[in-house]
């Protein structure tokens, strides 16, 4: 027989459950309207989560967002679904049809942890391997997620900072915005040696039901193969596979509420 909530617990899990992609960020007094719940007793489960990182305050106007251990947590849940597994075959079509690098990452903290690579037949190809650490800003994976994330995020990771890699890394916040805006209408991100001189990649998200960016893939190669007219060519397919990726392996049922 199945155990009664813990009342405690279960409010605590039901103010978590206010945020979402659209409202990231909300106040005392709108997460206590949600929750149907007196402003002290929220406050104090609020003073809770926000001790063990489940949320966190926004300085300038003192309202909460959800805490970076949610985000540690979810990366435990990935790896445990073994997305990058399951994603191997939808990988191997891609890199043998298009002749490329293909690679999967997630987000860890401001940068691109990539899980899995699966490495082209050409006779110039890229050198990566799982494990690797890139920088967000600055990779078309990166962006993948930048462009799928709450503004709060964006801003956080933007300000950890944005080192000038090569000539053409984009380090302004108009630019990076604008690119971010482009890469959310068309699905999918673009880098044209923007961390690497001579490497240019496409890439493009893995969704939940709610719109977030669970993890990325990408197709990367020697800018004289992946020009910018065949990066635009491969990024429909690309998002065409991340989207079956996301049907397949129950991503839309898994991580909505």
């Amino acid at each position: 027989m199945p155990q009664p909530p813990t009342r405690a617990v279960d409010r605590a899990l039901d103010i978590l459950l206010c945020f979402s992609q659209k409202e990231p960020t909300l106040t005392l007094t709108q997460i206590a309207a949600r929750v149907g719940m007196h402003k002290s007793t929220v406050h104090r489960l609020l003073g809770t989560l926000e001790r063990k990182r489940f949320v966190q305050r926004v300085e300038k106007n003192g309202a909460y967002r959800l805490g970076l251990e949610l985000v540690e947590l979810g990366f435990l849940v990935l790896k445990n679904n073994d997305i990058h597994r399951q994603a191997t075959p939808y990988m191997q079509r891609l890199a043998m049809e298009y002749r490329e690098n293909v690679d999967l990452g997630i987000l860890d903290g401001n940068h691109v942890l990539y899980l899995q690579v699966i490495e082209s037949q050409q006779r110039v190809k890229i050198s990566s391997a799982p494990g690797q650490r890139l920088p967000a800003f600055c990779t078309a994976t990166g962006k993948a997620f930048l462009a799928f994330l709450p503004d709060a995020r964006v801003q956080e990771i933007l300000k950890s900072g944005r080192r000038k890699y090569t000539e053409h890394t984009t380090t302004s916040n108009p630019e990076i915005y604008k690119q971010l805006r482009l890469t959310r209408e068309r699905g999918f991100a673009i880098s044209e040696q923007e961390y690497e001189v001579g490497i240019n990649a496409v890439a493009a998200p893995i969704l939940d039901a709610n719109q977030h960016p669970v993890a990325a893939m990408a197709i990367v190669g020697p800018a004289f193969r992946l020009t910018a007219e065949r990066l635009l060519e491969l990024g429909r397919p690309l998002r065409a596979t991340t989207d079956a990726i996301a049907r397949d392996i129950g991503l839309t049922l898994q991580f909505s509420r």
